[in-house]
């Protein structure tokens, strides 16, 4: 009888000059927040993104509540989400005083349906914040357009699955008036915990450095603008260590071999499940033709949630660690707290029972990929 080694859901991995710069960063002396290393790794992300600019911060959402006070919200403000994602996408927001609306998904990309959110728009919105699930862009046309009836609302990009990703060419995060990014382990480039707020707009740049540096104007200080900084706004400690950065910059350095890396996993799932979808009745990721992803996961829909259950019970059952996803935020018990005016969301109930995710990572193994599908298509049929 063969044996086989378990199939973790994700591992972290070593792609470039990590450890080589965390120890040059410990020998520099300067492993705080703002050093060398953050530096770069912010300048190859600003290239990249094409930003105004960029702060690393602790983590995506650290940045999602610096984009929070950036908006200075008021009682009474409220702040549209999908109700498919991770819940700082909303507790960022509630924590800055803003009431919740929870907007459903469109079916196609899991994306925030831009025809709910039209539905949803009153004077009252300040901003939407638009997640692209799996690194797949979102119908950002769709939101843009609902956006422009009305002056003023902004655009967050919760681009956590998807940096590196493109929506017709241009990069993802690219679209907002802010975007935030995330580092953690269980994301395409990693360094534990991290993540960096995007600014798009110059405009914002000044306050936002303010707001980094725990409210006040070190940065005009360090550049010569003053004679000595002062405390001038709310803020707090937000800025990434600069040993985390090391690390970080040892992954973005690579970041164009390890895209490579996760679309050949994806590309070989597909390879193996899709000639069996219409057959055994479960559907593949989708990725409209204008848009290339990001390669943050693999995951596959199943007829029902009973069917869904039973198939991550065999994959387990057998060591492979496949996992769910996001429960409902619009039917938790804090959603029901913070939220401004009660919103249906069917497509997210739905989506929420039946989708599982497949193991996911840089250097999966060829052979797992294969035990993975097998065992998936053995369960899927009973």
């Amino acid at each position: 009888m063969t044996e086989f080694n378990d199939i973790p859901f994700n591992r972290p991995s070593l792609e470039g000059n990590e450890l080589a710069y965390l120890r040059a960063a410990v020998e520099s002396g300067h492993i705080s927040a703002g050093g060398p290393f953050g530096h770069k790794a912010s300048e190859l992300l600003i290239r990249e993104t094409h930003a105004a600019d960029l702060l690393l911060t602790t983590s995506c959402t650290s940045a999602l509540e610096m984009s929070a006070l950036l908006l200075d919200l008021r009682p009474g403000d409220t702040v549209i989400v999908p109700s498919f994602t991770y819940v700082t996408s909303a507790l960022a927001f509630v924590r800055a005083g803003a009431r919740i609306v929870f907007a459903d998904i469109e079916p196609l990309t899991l994306g925030l349906d831009p025809l709910h959110v039209a539905e949803l728009m009153d004077e009252s919105v300040r901003a939407v914040v638009a997640v692209h699930y799996a690194g797949i862009g979102c119908d950002l046309e769709g939101l843009r357009a609902v956006l422009a009836e009305w002056d003023g609302v902004v655009l967050i990009e919760d681009n956590a699955h998807g940096l590196f990703g493109t929506y017709r060419g241009s990069p993802l995060g690219s679209f907002g008036r802010f975007a935030t990014l995330s580092f953690h382990e269980t994301k395409n480039i990693s360094c534990g915990e991290g993540g960096a707020l995007v600014l798009n707009d110059p405009a914002d740049v000044e306050r936002a450095h303010v707001i980094y540096n725990k409210g006040t104007n070190r940065r005009s200080f360090m550049l010569g603008e003053v004679d000595k900084y002062s405390w001038v706004d709310t803020g707090s400690s937000f800025g990434m260590s600069d040993l985390l950065a090391a690390y970080l910059l040892g992954q973005l350095e690579q970041w164009e071999k390890i895209v490579a890396m996760r679309q050949a996993v994806f590309d070989r799932y597909l390879e193996l499940l899709m000639p069996h979808q219409d057959d055994l009745e479960y559907r593949l990721p989708i990725v409209p033709s204008d848009r290339n992803p990001a390669y943050h996961m693999f995951y596959a829909l199943l007829e029902n949630q009973q069917k869904r259950d039973h198939i991550l019970r065999g994959l387990r059952d057998e060591g492979i660690h496949a996992t769910f996803h996001y429960v409902p935020l619009h039917s938790s018990s804090a959603g029901l707290r913070f939220q401004a005016k009660r919103s249906e969301c069917p497509v997210t109930d739905n989506i929420s029972g039946r989708l599982l995710r497949l193991p996911f990572f840089n250097d999966l193994p060829l052979q797992d990929i294969e035990r993975t599908a097998e065992v998936f298509l053995k369960e899927v049929q009973q």
